[in-house]
C-alpha cells in the first residue's frame, strides 16, 4: 500500500539514508550543545510555569465563585508572579537565540568553508559558486536553527504534552484518551508526508540556488553584459529561473496547505468534543466553572503541542534537505593531509615520463611521456599553443592533480655534482637550451632529497595565476595573503622588486583600496601587485602563468631583471611571448598531441 502511494505521489528515494543524515546532524550538533541545553532548560521551565498558571487560574476562579476557600488577592498575585516568570523566560530565550545563535551559525560556516578549501581541486567544479554560497548561507542557518532551537523546543513540547495529559487524565481519564486519539493517525500518515515534502523542499532549494547563481553571475559580469548589450537576455534568464522557482513553491505550498488543513480539522473536531463533554459535566454539576476553565485550558495545552508536533514535520523535512545539500559539499575527498614537506633551497622540479588525461574528457592524453628538469636556480620559459598542456603542467607542479603515468618530483640541491647530459657539456657556450617535450632525456638525480609533488610540497611554491587575482580590500590585505606576518618594510621591498612603486606616487601606498577582482587598478598594476604577493611568500620555486601579459616591454624587462638577477629561486614562466625567452636559461616547448 505504501509503495502504491509513493508511486502515485511520484516520491523519489533520497540520496542519503535517514541514518546517515542523523549521524551527520549528530556530528554537527557537537559544537552547539551549550545553546541547545540552555534552550531546552528554558523550555522546560516554561512548561512548568505554564501548567502552574492553569492551576493558579482554576484556583482563583474557584475562590471567586466560592467553591474553594482562600484569599482572592493572593490567588491573583500568584497569577501575576507566574506571568512575570513567563515574561523573563521569554527574554532569556531571545538573548540565548541572538547571542549564541549567530556564533553557532558562524562556526558551522567556518567549518564548511574550511572543508571546501581543503578538498581536492577539480578543473570543472561540480557546483556553481552561487549554489555553494546559497548552501553556506541558508542551509547552514537551517541546520543550526534546527539543532539549537527546534530540538530543544521539541523537548519542551513533549514535556507540555505529557504534563497536560497527566493533569487532564487526573480530572477525566476518558476524555484525555479521546483527546490524544488523533496522534496515531498523525504517525501513520507522517511517513508519506515526509517523503513527499522532502522532495518538494529539495526542488525549491535547488531552484533557489539557481536564481542566486544567475544573480551572482550577472552582477559579477556587469561590464561585459553592458558592452554586449545583453541586459534583456540576462533579465529573461533570471525570469526563467524565477518562474521555475515560483512553480516549485506553489506545488509545495498546495501540498502543505492541504495536509495542514486535514490535520487542523481533526484538532478542531477534538476541541469541540472536549468542550461539549465539559459543558455536559458542568450542567450535571459534576464539574465546577473553574474546573471547566482548567479543563479547556488543558485540552488546548494538549492540542497545542500536538499542533506543534505537526509543524515539526516540515522542520524535519527542511533540515534533512539542508543536511543533504551540505553533505554533498563534503563528498569531494580532502587533499592529502600531513606535515608539509619543506625542501632546502634551491629546489628543482623534475618530470619523468609524465602522462596525464582528464577523467571528464575523451580519454586523450594532454601530456604524454614528458621528461624535463627544471633545475635549481634556473629560469625556464614554457611555450606551447593553446591546449598543449601548459596549464596541466602547472597544476601537476602545484599538486592539484597527480600524473596518470610517470612521476613528477621536487628535489633539493645536490651535495655532489650531477652528471652532464648530452648537449650540456659546454653550458657557457650553450646558455639557452631548447627542448621538445617528449625528446629530452634528463640525467638521473644522485645524492639529492627528492619527493613526489603533492599538496604537501605546495609549501615550496609561489604562484602567480593568469588574470586579475586581487581580492577586495587594501593592497596590504592582498600582500598579507603571501605572508601574514610581513612588515610594511618587507611589503614595500616586494612591491619595489615587482615594479609597483606607482602605489606610492599615484595611490595611497599599502592602504590603496582594491575593489572586487582588483577594480580601481589597471590590469598591469594588478599583475605587479600579484607578483609582489608571490615574492613576499618567498619560496624556492616561483611559477608565473602569463604574469606579465599586461606589462609594457620596459616594465617587463625591469621586473624580470629584478626577479632573476639573484638566482635565489627556480622560476618557471608560462608564456606566449617569445621575448620572455631572452631572459630564461632554458625553454620547454610543449607540442599539442
Amino acid at each position: 500500500m505504501l509503495g502504491y502511494v509513493r508511486n502515485a505521489l511520484k516520491i523519489q528515494k533520497s540520496k542519503y539514508q535517514t541514518g546517515e543524515i542523523l549521524r551527520w546532524l549528530w556530528h554537527a550538533w557537537r559544537g552547539n550543545r551549550l545553546q541547545a541545553c540552555l534552550n531546552a532548560l528554558i523550555g522546560l521551565l516554561s512548561v512548568v510555569v505554564s501548567l502552574a498558571q492553569v492551576s493558579a487560574v482554576q484556583h482563583a476562579i474557584d475562590v471567586a465563585s466560592g467553591v474553594s476557600k482562600g484569599n482572592l488577592y493572593w490567588a491573583v498575585g500568584v497569577m501575576g508572579i507566574l506571568i512575570l516568570f513567563d515574561f523573563l523566560l521569554s527574554i532569556s530565550s531571545t538573548w540565548v537565540q541572538n547571542l549564541l545563535g549567530i556564533k553557532a551559525q558562524n562556526r558551522m560556516q567556518q567549518r564548511m568553508l574550511d572543508r571546501i578549501l581543503r578538498s581536492q581541486w577539480h578543473g570543472r567544479e561540480r557546483y556553481h559558486s552561487g549554489d555553494v554560497l546559497n548552501r553556506l548561507e541558508f542551509d547552514v542557518a537551517n541546520v543550526v536553527d534546527f539543532l539549537t532551537q527546534t530540538i530543544p523546543n521539541t523537548l519542551s513540547i513533549l514535556a507540555m504534552f505529557i504534563g497536560a495529559f497527566c493533569y487532564l487524565f487526573a480530572m477525566d481519564p476518558l476524555l484525555s484518551i479521546v483527546t490524544v486519539a488523533i496522534i496515531p493517525v498523525f504517525v501513520a500518515v507522517s511517513k508519506i508526508y515526509v517523503s513527499q515534502m522532502r522532495k518538494l523542499t529539495k526542488d525549491v532549494r535547488t531552484e533557489d540556488s539557481r536564481v542566486q547563481s544567475a544573480l551572482q553571475e550577472t552582477i559579477q559580469h556587469r561590464m561585459l553584459i553592458k558592452t554586449l548589450e545583453g541586459e534583456d537576455m540576462m533579465i529573461d534568464r533570471l525570469e526563467h529561473s524565477q518562474s521555475i522557482l515560483r512553480h516549485k513553491v506553489v506545488r509545495r505550498t498546495v501540498f502543505s496547505v492541504f495536509s495542514n488543513t486535514v490535520l487542523n480539522m481533526g484538532f478542531a473536531v477534538g476541541y469541540l468534543v472536549a468542550f461539549l463533554w465539559a459543558a455536559v459535566r458542568m450542567a450535571s454539576h459534576s464539574l465546577t466553572f473553574g474546573g471547566m476553565t482548567a479543563f479547556l485550558q488543558l485540552v488546548n495545552r494538549i492540542q497545542s503541542p500536538a499542533r506543534s508536533l505537526t509543524k515539526l514535520v516540515p522542520a524535519f523535512v527542511s533540515v534533512f534537505t539542508a543536511a543533504e545539500r551540505l553533505m554533498e559539499l563534503e563528498e569531494n575527498p580532502l587533499d592529502e593531509q600531513g606535515e608539509p614537506v619543506v625542501m632546502e633551497p634551491p629546489c628543482g622540479i623534475r618530470f619523468e615520463h609524465v602522462s596525464y588525461a582528464y577523467d571528464d574528457g575523451d580519454g586523450e592524453e594532454v601530456l604524454h611521456d614528458l621528461n624535463f628538469d627544471f633545475k635549481p636556480g634556473t629560469c625556464t620559459a614554457v611555450l606551447g599553443e593553446t591546449g598543449a598542456g601548459k596549464t596541466t603542467l602547472i597544476r601537476i607542479i602545484l599538486g592539484l592533480i597527480q600524473p596518470k603515468g610517470g612521476q613528477a618530483l621536487i628535489y633539493g640541491a645536490s651535495p655532489h655534482p650531477s652528471p652532464i647530459g648530452e648537449g650540456e657539456r659546454h653550458p657557457k657556450n650553450n646558455r639557452k637550451r631548447h627542448h621538445k617535450a617528449r625528446v629530452i632525456q634528463s640525467p638521473p638525480l644522485l645524492g639529492r632529497a627528492r619527493v613526489g609533488l603533492s599538496p604537501l610540497t605546495r609549501c615550496n611554491l609561489s604562484y602567480v595565476p593568469q588574470g586579475n587575482t586581487l581580492l577586495s580590500g587594501t593592497v596590504r590585505d592582498n600582500l598579507r595573503l603571501g605572508d601574514l606576518n610581513a612588515s610594511d618594510e618587507e611589503m614595500k621591498e616586494a612591491l619595489h622588486m615587482s615594479c609597483a612603486d606607482f602605489l606610492f606616487t599615484e595611490h595611497d601606498g599599502l592602504d590603496t583600496l582594491c575593489g572586487e577582482q582588483g577594480t580601481g587598478l589597471s590590469e598591469g598594476q594588478a599583475q605587479r601587485i600579484a607578483i609582489a604577493r608571490a615574492l613576499l611568500r618567498n619560496r624556492p620555486v616561483l611559477l608565473l602563468d602569463e604574469a606579465t601579459s599586461a606589462l609594457d616591454p620596459e616594465t617587463e624587462k625591469q621586473l624580470l631583471h629584478n626577479i632573476l638577477s639573484d638566482k635565489k629561486r627556480t622560476v618557471i614562466f608560462i608564456t606566449h611571448r617569445l621575448a620572455v625567452t631572452d631572459y630564461c636559461d632554458q625553454t620547454l616547448a610543449i607540442e599539442k598531441i
